[in-house]
């Protein structure tokens, strides 16, 4: 069976995106419009991890994390999530940041990190539903320039 996923903040999830489903260490201190279908234990990163500020320390950290829970038992967890609902709709990997408030190179969580392992496993696409980072805008050109 082939499982559907997609990432997006719980600030921006709407129900119509599919179900939701948390992948951080710690419950949403806001009230949510919504019920979280579960918690995807083995793609949420440890405390120790959220400490890593560089990206390709958190990176490489947080491949070793998904490698060391493997793909099997990693799409068995987010197949039984799926379960209980509508198998159609993707399942919505939930997290905190806002990647179109981050500027490059700084646009990144472990969700889409997750996305892309997830795609270099099995071959699917693992689509971002919020606001997607837009590039460093690029200066107007200068009297030197022309």
């Amino acid at each position: 069976m082939s499982i559907q996923l997609a990432t997006c903040t719980y600030q921006e999830f709407a129900p119509h995106m599919g179900t939701p489903v948390r992948t951080t260490v710690g419950h949403p201190r806001f009230a949510l419009s919504y019920q979280l279908a579960g918690h995807a234990r083995l793609i949420t990163p440890t405390r120790e991890l959220l400490k890593i500020k560089a990206q390709d320390a958190y990176e490489f950290s947080y491949r070793r994390l998904l490698n060391g829970n493997g793909l099997d038992a990693i799409r068995r967890e987010l197949t039984g999530i799926a379960g209980a609902f509508d198998l159609d709709s993707p399942l919505v990997l939930l997290c905190f940041d806002r990647l179109d408030r981050l500027t490059p190179p700084d646009n990144w969580c472990h969700r889409s990190h997750f996305a892309k392992w997830w795609t270099e496993q099995t071959g699917d696409e693992v689509p971002e539903l919020g606001g997607q980072a837009t590039a460093a805008p690029t200066p107007p050109p200068t009297l030197f320039d022309m």
